[in-house]
């Protein structure tokens, strides 16, 4: 066998590997939305989506039935949009100062070490972290009883957050010519002035897709709302929307939790992920199309 023929044979069986890799990549995302659709679109419907998950009596010879899976959307969506308000705040601007300021400096490489332990943390010690954190600051205010909350479980969902939004920032900023930065300066602008208007708009599509991986990282999160919203089965009233989010607050995945411990209920467990699910596609394909907008302009 001539060295020629050795090189295609290893580029087919390389070609082919990456096929079979994609294939089975494909399959099994495929097979999960079949799965999602085939057990939980049946629950999709005005009562599902406008009553609370409380059980509610009903004359029905199978016993109390589920209201429907509306705190458990709304709960989602406020900690959700308030978690991630904080988290990009907070990680663009920290992703800026380690792209364009830290450099390879001791302290620029001491935060991207802590922040790439915070991506890998479990999401279970970040609940944890921040109850304890709560529990402490309770017991120095000598208030004998922990209160869970959905501010508590946004702040939770935060941290989460955080680090991919500071490594995506900090990735996307150091991807961006030299020669916009010196251009701006030569123009007499001031550095700030370079970044907030010419380096944050040049990469702006990918701060858009390190805050779309974010909350694709968040929106599922179960175990660090165990131990701070908790869940409550009531919904969020907007006219008491401070008082609401300051006390137990449900969630998707929590519903999922315990929905699907129960046989009477599990149908409406397979809704609530497929919501979800529905969810994060929903906000990948804006993103997608926004960024597709923002090259072509």
């Amino acid at each position: 066998m001539n060295r020629a023929l050795r090189r295609r044979l290893a580029n087919y069986i390389f070609v082919g590997a990456c096929l079979l890799a994609t294939g089975l990549a494909v399959l099994s995302l495929t097979s999960l939305f079949i799965s999602l659709f085939w057990n939980g679109f049946s629950g999709l419907n005005m009562l599902t989506l406008t009553k609370d998950s409380g059980l509610i009596a009903a004359q029905d010879p199978n016993g109390p039935q589920l209201g429907g899976l509306y705190d458990g959307i709304v709960g989602s969506l406020v900690m959700s949009i308030l978690a991630m308000v904080a988290a990009l705040f907070i990680g663009i601007f920290a992703g800026t100062w380690l792209a364009e300021y830290a450099g390879e400096s001791h302290t620029g490489n001491i935060i991207r070490f802590l922040n790439d332990v915070l991506l890998s943390a479990p999401s279970i010690l970040v609940g944890l972290a921040v109850y304890t954190y709560i529990f402490i600051v309770m017991t120095w205010h000598n208030t004998p009883q922990y209160t869970y909350s959905g501010l508590a479980g946004a702040a939770a969902l935060a941290i989460l957050a955080l680090p991919v939004i500071v490594r995506t920032t900090e990735d996307m900023l150091l991807l961006q010519p030299a020669q916009l930065r010196e251009a701006g300066v030569a123009l007499g602008a001031s550095r700030g002035l370079v970044i907030r208007q010419i380096i944050w708009r040049a990469a702006r599509t990918g701060l858009l897709t390190g805050g779309l991986l974010a909350f694709a990282r968040i929106s599922g999160e179960t175990a660090p709302l165990l131990f701070t919203a908790f869940g409550n089965g009531q919904s969020i009233a907007l006219r008491h929307f401070i008082s609401g989010i300051a006390d137990k607050t449900s969630a998707l995945p929590l519903l999922i939790n315990s929905l699907y411990q129960s046989p009477l209920t599990v149908n409406f467990a397979w809704t609530a992920a497929l919501l979800i699910s529905l969810a994060v596609l929903a906000v990948n394909i804006l993103g997608r199309f926004l960024a597709r907008g923002s090259r072509h302009s």
